[in-house]
């Protein structure tokens, strides 16, 4: 008779490098991993299958790259991204930019060729760098190298405690090839500190900063993507609230403050209503933002009052603009901003009550918007707001549809949308979804994605059928770069190298054995609800050639 005995526990002689990389990972309480293997990091995936870890194998690693930073953003927490040697690890600096721009605490951890190759000569070894740390280090927040086995776990918890340090963000470690395959003979790894560090503001700066919003007669709030990644939107109603102060949120920091709220001057930072509101501040209190391209409205804004700016990132710090600068995490400062508010007597009422002036200038945006006859791109957005659930996440790609989202887009939940605007490359979309449904697989997830931006993500259907992750992919088809051809044709009276060739999306969608259908503006709505309400992954494919609202600031 056949019989099937358990796998053995492995005993210490019978563990690698690869293990004490899992076991680490675990002790600081990780609990999924993305990734995609290759020949020198062989040894951390075969140690895999001997951990609690659950892995989320991708077809490539840019996108692998990319599910991590949303799984980050996500849970507030680290994602480990773990990739091999040379070509694996050099694939990986696209998404870890835009880890880095948008503070997602990614921990990427790379394989190394032979520890004999490593120090800049020549030695042949498959997948060779001169210096492969080198390419990072002008990227992630800090590079760690582990170069024996012993080294490993210390490595592991000192990048993690980087990596979910005040600002979050990416960091690389690598870990040579014979390391991750020699056999240890130390006791598992159990238990690795790992403390993140707090950034608390100074009280002395947190005081100048209440004399200046208490004694101001038009103070106004404008909160960053640092809101959002430090959980401080409870602290920032609270301040807003307490002084009667509109509040704008930046692009990165959509959800921060409730878009409906009778304060909430919304999103429309490129637009140039915003920018004089912005600019008419006598105190303009920035939080979680360095006032960089687009929060500015591409540099055009000149402020003529004071700015406070509290920042976690010390080189955004006064990078743009002179202020009262306070470096601290945004939920530290805030917090204690309001408690500093609530020992003093409140603010005088402004001659024009906050709320009416908000009002005013909303419509004043609005009548921009409808005086430029963009019916079918308002209504198009609109039918994907309807159609998704309140709870629901969103994850852009670099799109004219998410372009229009930025703006106008409600996304009715904190830490709900998700784009790739901190460092605008393309691609992020589908697989930042993948990435936020392996976090919370019982809620429904929309990418959406432009043609072009949809092929550098295709592989990827495999991966959320494989997986049977809820997520349904939106591909807005226009043929093209839509956001490129517009931008040329502005700027030089045509397009160049902006039309595509593209398959037919349903079709390849079905191959992959992923649900798809091909929608219209008018059953948008309706064939969206469908899909989301469905279990595992679909897509829906809307043809359509969508435009951009005017910029204002070529204009002025």
């Amino acid at each position: 008779m056949n019989t099937t005995e358990p796998s053995p526990t492995p005993t210490p002689a019978q563990r690698s490098g690869g293990d004490l990389v899992v076991e680490s990972l675990t002790a600081l309480g990780a609990d999924t991993v993305f990734g995609l293997p290759g020949q020198h990091a062989l040894g951390i995936f075969d140690a895999l299958r001997r951990s609690p870890l659950r892995y989320v194998g991708l077809r490539v690693e840019n996108n692998a790259g990319f599910a991590a930073d949303a799984y980050a953003r996500t849970t507030h927490g680290v994602a480990p991204l773990l990739v091999s040697t040379g070509p694996g690890a050099l694939m990986t600096l696209a998404a870890l930019q835009e880890a880095a721009a948008a503070s997602a605490a990614v921990l990427a951890i790379g394989s190394q060729v032979p520890l004999a190759g490593i120090g800049g000569g020549r030695h042949g070894y498959l997948h060779e760098l001169t210096d492969q740390s080198a390419s990072f280090r002008g990227v992630v927040k800090s590079v760690h190298t582990a170069r024996t086995a012993s080294q490993i776990p210390s490595a592991v918890a000192a990048a993690w405690e980087s990596a979910l340090s005040t600002p979050h963000g990416p960091v690389w470690l690598e870990i040579p090839q014979d390391v991750l395959l020699a056999e240890v003979d130390v006791p598992p790894v159990t238990h690795l500190d790992a403390e993140p560090r707090e950034l608390a503001p100074r009280p002395e700066l947190i005081a100048a900063a209440a004399d200046r919003l208490t004694g101001a007669g038009r103070p106004v709030i404008l909160a960053g993507g640092g809101v959002v990644r430090a959980g401080a939107e409870a602290e920032l109603l609270a301040l807003a609230e307490r002084l009667r102060v509109p509040v704008a949120t930046t692009f990165g920091g959509k959800g921060a403050f409730p878009w409906e709220h009778p304060l909430s001057l919304r999103s429309w930072l490129e637009d140039r209503h915003t920018t004089a509101f912005l600019e008419d501040a006598d105190t303009l209190l920035v939080v979680g933002s360095g006032l960089g391209e687009l929060s500015s409205n591409y540099h055009t804004f000149r402020p003529r009052g004071r700015v406070v700016q509290i920042e976690a990132d010390l080189g955004k710090l006064e990078s743009n603009h002179a202020a009262l600068g306070i470096h601290a995490d945004a939920r530290l400062a805030l917090g204690a901003l309001v408690k500093a508010l609530e020992e003093r007597p409140p603010r005088e009422g402004a001659a024009v009550a906050p709320e009416d002036a908000v009002a005013g200038l909303l419509a004043h945006v609005r009548d921009r918007i409808d005086s430029q006859h963009l019916d079918l791109e308002q209504q198009i957005l609109a039918s994907v707001r309807d159609a998704l659930p309140d709870d629901a996440v969103s994850c852009w790609d670099m799109t004219i549809l998410a372009y229009w989202a930025w703006s106008a887009f409600d996304p009715r939940r904190t830490n709900t949308m998700h784009s790739a605007q901190g460092a605008g490359g393309l691609g992020y979309g589908f697989p930042a979804a993948l990435g936020v449904a392996a976090a919370e697989p019982a809620r429904p997830v929309l990418a959406v994605s432009g043609d072009g931006g949809a092929m550098y993500s295709l592989a990827e259907l495999a991966t959320a059928r494989q997986y049977d992750l809820p997520v349904t992919w939106l591909i807005v088809d226009d043929g093209g770069y839509g956001i490129l051809r517009e931008y040329m044709t502005d700027a030089f009276g045509e397009a160049t190298a902006t039309e595509l060739a593209r398959p037919d999306f349903v079709a390849l969608a079905r191959s992959f054995g992923v649900p798809a259908v091909r929608t219209s503006p008018e059953r948008l709505r309706t064939d969206l609800a469908a899909a989301l309400a469905a279990p595992g992954p679909s897509v829906v494919v809307l043809p359509a050639r969508l435009r951009m609202f005017a910029p204002t600031h070529t204009t002025g």
